[in-house]
């Protein structure tokens, strides 16, 4: 299996929190939604099927650590949480990735999806000082 590489555009839309047992942590970078990014460092991995049964059970256990990130987010920024949303897409990123992303009766998509729907609003630096350590804490990295 090929070594595991992050996808450049990890790097262009989402700053990074650390590393967990399985999966490299980001926070997406649109300050109107809290979002964790889950990257498994699995060389090659495109879909689930591609990750051993351990590891599908440590990115499940990590997705629910991420929730819980998405949620101490929130509270920092004064956001709230009515729905987590979890998806594995990577139809424009094929590497195996998954977000965990807060979504709020009323946020800018809802109901929608919030892919494709507008351009991301840029975190204020402090804001994403507070939010990146949140979602540390939360994670426990």
């Amino acid at each position: 299996m090929a070594e595991f590489a992050l996808d450049p555009a990890f790097v262009a839309t989402a700053v990074e929190l650390g590393e967990l047992p399985l999966c490299h942590a980001r926070l997406q970078l649109d300050a109107r939604y809290p979002w964790v990014v889950l990257i498994p460092r699995v060389g090659g991995a495109r879909e689930l099927e591609d990750l051993s049964p351990a590891d599908r059970a440590t990115l499940i256990e990590e997705t629910v650590l991420a929730g819980a990130a998405v949620r101490a987010v929130a509270a920092v920024l004064g956001l709230e949480v009515d729905k987590l949303n979890v998806g594995a897409l990577g139809n424009v990123t094929p590497q195996l990735h998954v977000h965990v992303l807060g979504r709020r009766v009323g946020d800018p998509a809802w109901p929608g999806p919030v892919w494709g729907h507008s351009a991301g609003l840029a975190y204020e630096p402090q804001a994403l000082e507070r939010a990146v350590a949140a979602a540390r804490r939360a994670l426990g990295i």
